[in-house]
């Protein structure tokens, strides 16, 4: 079986794109996303995928397969557990809400914005990622990661998705897996 290192290569050499130092591996099946560096495994995390089957479809509420981009990095600097709406900091903490607003997942903390980079199954027409609003972001669900609880986002605890954020840049590469 090939290391999560060459199946990234051999995508980057599909699509012609020089390969990240930097890349993320989301893997559906297990909800665990890894962070690799040079080639090396940094650290795994236990995240939250979409509670609907996979898909790149527009509307789906599908997690996105295939391999992305970090687009935008939104969030530098806010508090943990600050709550976004529209990409941009309430100047809220998910506590200080009432618990009705809190059932859903809200986009807590910092915010890796998504964009797809194989034309026709990611990128464009309706299976663009970027265009679908997909992150990586924090949840205020933080008790339920490990079982897939999403809206097709990447979910993952606020200290978490901040120590992330720190270390990525924008340009670094994403591959989606089952």
């Amino acid at each position: 079986m090939e290391s999560p290192v060459e199946r990234v290569n051999k995508a980057c050499a599909r699509l012609h794109i020089k390969p990240a130092d930097r890349f993320l591996l989301v893997r559906i099946a297990t909800q665990t996303m890894q962070f690799f560096r040079q080639g090396h495994l940094v650290r795994s995390h236990v995240i939250s995928t979409s509670r609907r089957p996979p898909s790149n479809v527009k509307d789906s509420l599908g997690t996105p397969r295939g391999l992305h981009a970090i687009a935008e990095r939104i969030g530098a600097g806010q508090p943990p557990g600050m709550v976004f709406k529209a990409r941009v900091p309430t100047g809220r903490h998910f506590r200080e809400l009432p618990a009705a607003d809190t059932e859903p997942n809200l986009i807590t903390s910092r915010i890796l914005w998504l964009t797809g980079l194989e034309p026709g199954v990611n990128q464009g027409g309706d299976v663009d990622t970027h265009a679908r609003y997909v992150y990586i972001h924090g949840t205020n669900h933080e008790d339920r990661l490990g079982t897939p609880q999403s809206s097709g986002c990447v979910l993952m605890g606020n200290l978490d998705i901040i120590a992330l954020y720190d270390e990525v840049r924008t340009g670094d590469l994403v591959l989606i897996e089952d």
